[in-house]
């Protein structure tokens, strides 16, 4: 590249002149050492150049192999934390796009650039940057996070990176983008509070950019009031902005022709209101984010009766070595076995199970087919004894746990939840409109025993909204619970939902016991409401 370089402003440089035969004229072979001046400092403007975009690309190397060898020290502890995974995956999008790819791209050798966008390839899309933004903000709102204290780099009690000017901006104006006004005040607020403090990274041009947005989202809030003090305030930044013009004569507008809105506001109070549909701001909803939160909703009236013990069920696998039962509630039956499974077995499931792993789904009532959807963020896989024989081991415990055949029992579901990851509150088995289980042959889910296969710093509870009742993961654990009566009618106490996880990485293994084979291992009641 440069040789080639070098030979063009040659040639341009004797084509220019237009001369030939140079060493038939003294004075014209003088001039060419003025030529060969010309060159040397072009030469010289070439490495300059070059030389600083080199010194910038081994600056984005230094910061990546820095960043890189400090997360890699504790993966789980370092990317468990929402406000570090939020800055990570933004870094490789918006960051990127910004300062590093056209570092990369100017003048650079192909096969660098090629080989960068292969690498690429493992590294977090615009997809993950909205769906790490949702996690963080869902986060906030269930757990009831301050803002400030977030961007400050604490996150329910455990220590992170703290977010810039820009890191904030960026949360409120994709926040903005989703028509979230809501989030978009909050950050947009601490976006320009760091401004006013002297965040580096902004100068006082830039506040014009938070500002624009803020008075926007206080209007859509109902705050007209303040939308027009911050349209004042952005056109003193940046008096001949058109539409912080308009916006003006169209609030004092509003102002003047709406007694509410002329009123809202006169004594300081802004209102800021989440903005939730008519599930979410309903009672099921918000007790379920309660119960995450750690709240006692519900006091259980038999609580002084709950016991722990030891159980064989007369299973041959455990008389030498009796499951730890705790229960936790009678009717429906829950309760939590501990240490059931090893170090050793958890780890062969989440060996056998990363490469596996994709988006969780859930079954849609209406076509029976399964399905991605947002109140179920999370990823999982199946295993079988195919995959390893310890697998059948795992499944002759839980027989023997539970007392349940295992014949027609699905196979050992994995799930890792990430960012946030969660499953709002649903059922286990299917109701009778449903017609999900019904090609199997197997009839509905009886029960479900789930193992916890790893702790979880904070968050990430299973709770039960309509029981009041609240389990936090406990590695090597395994919660059980019947989903069925003894008649067949669905339990529907048993609606439960896993909570946002806060901090940390959930690993879960999920173990769905079905109806048929269990005739005379849950035998039928003699009263037909059993």
């Amino acid at each position: 590249m440069c040789a080639g370089y070098l030979w063009m402003l040659v040639f341009a440089s004797v084509a220019a002149r237009g001369w030939g035969e140079l060493f038939s004229s003294m004075a014209h072979l003088q001039t060419a050492l003025y030529a060969e001046r010309d060159i040397a400092q072009e030469i010289r403007k070439y490495v300059a150049t070059e030389k600083v975009r080199l010194e910038k690309l081994a600056k984005i190397a230094e910061d990546f192999e820095g960043h890189s060898e400090m997360a890699l020290e504790d993966p789980d502890y370092y990317l468990g934390n929402p406000v570090n995974a939020y800055l990570f995956v933004k870094h490789f999008t918006l960051d990127w796009d910004r300062d590093i790819d056209h570092v990369l791209r100017n003048n650079s050798r192909p096969e660098l650039a090629d080989k960068v966008d292969e690498l690429r390839q493992q590294l977090p899309t615009y997809e993950d940057l909205s769906g790490s933004v949702s996690a963080l903000l869902r986060l906030q709102d269930v757990y009831k996070l301050d803002t400030t204290e977030l961007a400050h780099g604490s996150v329910g009690g455990v220590p992170s990176s703290q977010l810039s000017a820009w890191d904030c901006f960026e949360l409120g104006r994709l926040s903005y983008n989703e028509e979230d006004f809501y989030h978009t005040i909050m950050w947009m607020e601490e976006a320009l509070e760091k401004v006013r403090h002297g965040d580096p990274e902004w100068y006082e041009d830039n506040m014009a950019s938070i500002i624009d947005y803020l008075a926007f989202a206080q209007y859509k809030q109902g705050n007209v009031r303040r939308a027009l003090q911050l349209t004042n305030e952005m056109l003193e930044l940046a008096p001949d902005h058109e539409r912080a013009r308009s916006n003006k004569l169209y609030y004092e507008r509003v102002l003047h022709d709406d007694t509410d809105s002329k009123k809202r506001g006169e004594d300081g109070e802004i209102t800021n209101k989440r903005q939730l549909d008519e599930y979410r701001s309903g009672e099921e909803y918000m007790t379920y984010e309660a119960l995450c939160r750690g709240e006692n909703l519900k006091k259980y009236k038999h609580k002084d009766r709950l016991f722990c013990r030891y159980r064989t069920n007369d299973h041959p696998l455990l008389f030498l070595s009796p499951a730890k039962e705790e229960v936790l509630y009678f009717n429906p039956y829950i309760a939590m076995f501990h240490d059931v499974i090893s170090d050793k077995e958890i780890k062969m499931l989440k060996t056998l199970a990363t490469p596996k792993l994709g988006r969780a789904t859930v079954h849609n009532p209406k076509t029976g087919k399964l399905e991605t959807a947002a109140y179920r963020v999370s990823k999982s896989c199946w295993l079988s004894e195919y995959d390893s024989p310890d697998i059948g081991m795992i499944n002759a415990k839980i027989a023997a746990m539970t007392g349940l055949n295992m014949e027609t029992a699905e196979e050992l579901q994995i799930a890792n939840y990430g960012i946030g990851g969660q499953y709002e509150p649903h059922y286990d088995f299917a109701r009778k409109e449903e017609n999900a289980f019904k090609d199997l042959g197997t009839g509905n889910r009886i029960a479900t025993l789930m193992y916890y296969i790893s702790d979880v710093q904070a968050g990430g509870a299973t709770v039960f909204p309509y029981l009041g009742l609240k389990v936090f993961p406990k590695k090597a654990a395994a919660l059980f619970w019947y989903n069925l009566y003894k008649n067949g009618e669905g339990i529907y106490d048993t609606r439960h939902a896993a909570c946002p996880v806060l901090v940390g990485s959930k690993w879960v293994s999920n173990k769905w016991i079905h109806e048929r084979g269990q005739e005379f291992h849950r035998p039928c009641g003699l009263f037909e409401e059993e």
